[in-house]
């Protein structure tokens, strides 16, 4: 019997479809000390890595899972056994985050077989599911843009029918106010935005703890069961989730 489907709030599951946009998702490799910073106030840095590693192989699962005309990574490092086949690989570039998305954006979209839409995700959020990703490109059939809120106050999707760089440059990123800058960006281009349901990124302890909550059957829940409850400061974090 398999394990039932644990779906993150507002995704209705349901019809797939046949894939409306291409699907691309911006990453790091996994390496102890470059990935998941943060979450070393509770994990080593080869712990925070190791879950760096199972939130990308759930996050690149459900992209394998989603029905899409071509599959995407625009990686930092060199790929490993974590990247499931079916994807084109492209190096990221540019320097602040800003322009490592606008630049994926384009590369992506410029690729052999490109000049589809594309909807981006990164690798902290291991929670979504297909359904979640099918909803966001069949969006782009009537919207121009489709936006994704983080509850940390920036966005963990971003569809775009027609990719350009000048929607990405400039905006700062990793704030608290970067998702509401963003959106203010496309709505300033003239854009039709599509909303997509805010889920939590994975950045510190409580945010893992939480996501492996919402999304109990995952690689990424597993590793935060294994590695058990932790202190952060005068917290305790919470590593135990439901199986």
């Amino acid at each position: 019997m398999s394990a039932p489907q644990h779906r993150p709030p507002g995704d209705p599951g349901g019809d797939l479809g046949g894939g409306d946009a291409d699907l691309l998702v911006i990453a790091k490799q996994p390496v102890p000390g470059r990935v998941k910073t943060r979450l070393t106030s509770a994990y080593t840095p080869a712990e925070a890595a190791a879950l760096a590693a199972a939130a990308l192989h759930d996050t690149l699962a459900a992209v394998a899972a989603t029905p899409a005309p071509r599959r995407v990574l625009a990686l930092a490092g060199t790929p490993g056994p974590w990247l499931p086949g079916g994807f084109t690989v492209l190096a990221q570039r540019g320097g602040g985050l800003d322009e490592r998305l606008a630049h994926a954006f384009a590369d992506a979209h410029a690729g052999a077989g490109g000049g589809r839409p594309l909807v981006l995700i990164g690798m902290d959020t291991p929670q979504v599911t297909p359904a979640l990703l099918a909803r966001a490109g069949r969006a782009l059939r009537a919207h121009d843009a489709v936006f994704g809120p983080a509850s940390d106050g920036g966005f963990w999707l971003l569809g775009l029918r027609r990719p350009d760089e000048r929607l990405l440059l400039g905006v700062p990123m990793s704030r608290p106010d970067t998702g509401t800058l963003q959106l203010a960006r496309l709505r300033a281009a003239g854009l039709r935005v599509a909303r997509m349901p805010e889920l939590t990124d994975v950045d510190t302890p409580p945010d893992a703890a939480a996501v492996a909550a919402a999304a109990p059957g995952g690689r990424f829940a597993a590793a935060v069961r294994a590695l058990g409850t932790r202190a952060v400061g005068t917290r305790t974090v919470e590593g135990t989730v439901p199986a």
